[in-house]
């Protein structure tokens, strides 16, 4: 409330901040039904048509391995790595390339780094795959929408190649996923395919294309490698004439050969689109409601893929479709959406989430080449060295909590708050940590920062610490593109490693914790 003091003859109006108070249980043993993580939990989906730009050619680039090295020394698993989406679709091999060789469609101020229109690899393409950190899991596309079996055939070959090469294997990069075709639900809408394409005709041209795309890369139930089931943009749910899981399970697909080799079942989600321009609002993004309605539209469809035996992802995703809106999607405010997304998805059964980059795209977590236009109008720009984007530090936070004991489970605690949200966190089933998000998008000009006074209790037997350590993304306002702290440090440097002194404090658990409006914390019972 305000409140006024008499200074001399004048009167200054002192905002104060508004501090709400609330308590939270949290279970000391994890509850049945807890969620498994896996230390890959936060990974990329990196549209193809500029792999080059982030594997490097003759020499691996340096910035993009070190970001993802980061998350190594966190949970002792790399991300794993889609490589395709919507250029997959547009991609045939030639003897004749190197690498790869692009054209574009012209750069507009909606979309400054388009896709490229068509795009022709040759085997160091997919050589270069060796440029990746030990242990990387990959899940590569191939082109179905062109209907061409010969370029599919020999992307497969070309693939396969790559990954049996003594510099591949001396790594242990494993090609863990073959997806044949994106998002073809869009087929008709993009031209891909005329008024007649629906999802009978999608499974019958999949199980023929997947036939051959198994057979060339010698396939089989005991392979390492499988198939990707579906990789829609969208879901009909259990409208079976429409395109989704129960449709395409329907019509037998997991009965053909080919969909005998799905092993996991992949949905592309974004939670608003900016194709055709117009404004979007931060706070709407942000908010609790949203972010959990975005997600629970799903769960059909995950329980009809666990009810196969499926695993269930989100193979692309990303806050706006269409790379992203402009101080949007590449604030500290789509950070915060971005850990509670991810976290919230893990509630109901999603096992992994590939967030979406490309060159040049709003949206990333990660720019990995100089950039010479601006990601928000394409206009030029100074030369923009590699450097992380705010969502960046929701991923390493989501690393954090889920840690290196391969043991972790998570469940969402109960909070009677519009807009903040958290996480317990249990290693070998007993409570480790917590992490809280106040999804209240604090602006410039917004006056007093107002914050939640958080209290703790436990309930169920197993050990009760007395003290926590409490970890802060520190954060300006949400509309921040960069400056951003986590527990004091930055991850904003020339090389993408974290840099600074680390700075956590350590509290009596009796005490609570304060958050902010746009903030998070990770606390750590001690």
């Amino acid at each position: 409330m305000p409140r006024s003091k008499l200074w001399g003859a004048h009167f200054i109006t002192l905002i104060a901040p508004i501090v709400s108070a609330i308590e939270v249980t949290i279970p000391l043993t994890a509850p049945s039904g807890a969620a498994s993580l896996m230390g890959n939990l936060v990974s990329l989906s990196i549209e193809q048509d500029r792999w080059i730009d982030w594997a490097g050619t003759t020499e691996p680039n340096t910035f993009f391995n070190n970001v993802l090295d980061n998350f190594i020394q966190i949970t002792n698993t790399p991300p794993f790595v889609r490589i395709g989406a919507d250029s997959e679709d547009h991609t045939d091999f030639s003897y004749d390339v190197e690498y790869e060789e692009d054209i574009f469609p012209p750069s507009s101020a909606i979309t400054p780094y388009p896709e490229a229109t068509n795009i022709t690899v040759g085997q160091g393409f997919y050589d270069i795959i060796s440029h990746l950190p030990n242990g990387t899991q990959v899940h590569w596309g191939v082109n179905l929408r062109e209907y061409n079996l010969t370029a599919a055939y020999l992307e497969t070959i070309a693939l396969m190649n790559a990954f049996s090469s003594p510099a591949v294997i001396e790594k242990n990069i494993t090609l863990k996923f073959i997806e044949v075709g994106n998002e073809a639900d869009l087929y008709y809408s993009n031209q891909g395919r005329n008024s007649s394409w629906d999802v009978q005709e999608y499974v019958s041209q999949w199980e023929e294309f997947a036939y051959n795309v198994s057979t060339t890369a010698n396939l089989s139930e005991s392979s390492y490698t499988k198939l990707i089931g579906a990789a829609f943009a969208g879901s009909s749910n259990n409208n079976l004439s429409g395109f989704s899981p129960q449709a395409i399970f329907n019509l037998g697909i997991l009965e053909s050969p080919a969909g005998q080799l799905i092993e996991t079942i992949s949905q592309h989600h974004y939670s608003g689109s900016f194709c055709t321009g117009g404004g979007s609002v931060m706070q709407d993004l942000m908010t609790k409601s949203y972010i959990r309605g975005n997600i629970s539209m799903f769960v059909p469809d995950i329980e009809a893929s666990s009810a196969e035996g499926l695993d269930y992802i989100f193979g692309e995703t990303n806050s706006m479709s269409c790379h992203g809106a402009p101080n949007v999607s590449n604030t500290a405010g789509a950070a915060l959406w971005l850990l509670d997304y991810t976290l919230y998805a893990t509630q109901v059964g999603v096992s992994r989430l590939h967030f979406h980059d490309g060159i040049g795209y709003k949206y990333n977590l990660i720019q990995p080449t100089t950039l010479n236009y601006s990601i928000l109008d394409g206009s030029p720009i100074a030369p923009l060295a590699p450097h992380v984007q705010p969502a960046y530090y929701a991923a390493i936070i989501a690393a954090e909590a889920i840690g290196s004991s391969g043991t972790t489970q998570a469940v969402e605690i109960s909070i009677d708050e519009d807009n903040v949200s958290g996480y317990a966190f249990y290693e070998n089933g007993s409570l480790s940590k917590a992490v809280f998000i106040n999804l209240i998008a604090y602006f410039s000009g917004a006056g007093a920062r107002n914050s939640t006074h958080i209290d703790f209790s436990f309930s169920g037997s197993g050990y009760t610490a007395n003290n926590m350590s409490v970890k802060t993304l520190n954060i300006g306002y949400a509309s921040d593109t960069t400056n951003l702290t986590w527990g004091g440090q930055t991850y904003e440097t020339s090389d993408g490693r974290v840099s600074g002194s680390l700075t956590v404090d350590v509290l009596p658990i009796s005490s609570g914790v304060d958050l902010q409006e746009t903030e998070a914390i990770l606390v750590t019972f001690l």
